[in-house]
């Protein structure tokens, strides 16, 4: 997926807290588990369960997330978006 600058500044400036209800309704629909999904968002940032809720809590922004997420190594091999935001070095 292609984005502009102007988009990856709006997805940025969203809180996770606002899309993270649309990723777990989204994973249910397709009989995933938000422990699955917990799992899968575990694996990309390093954020164990604890971690998540406080981010949450805090309504940080996806800029912020992205930045204090320790990103597997191996995540550069995932292509496209994650999570509406464009994984960069």
């Amino acid at each position: 997926m292609k984005t502009t600058p102007e988009h990856d500044k709006r997805v940025a400036n969203f809180t996770f807290a606002s899309i993270y209800p649309h990723y777990v309704n989204k994973v249910e629909k397709k009989n995933r588990t938000k422990e699955e999904l917990h799992q899968v968002i575990e694996w990309l940032t390093g954020f164990d369960e604890k971690k998540l809720n406080k981010l949450i809590d805090e309504k940080v922004t996806f800029e912020t997330f992205f930045k204090e997420a320790k990103l597997n190594p191996n995540a550069h091999l995932i292509k496209g978006v994650v999570c509406g935001y464009r994984i960069e070095d």
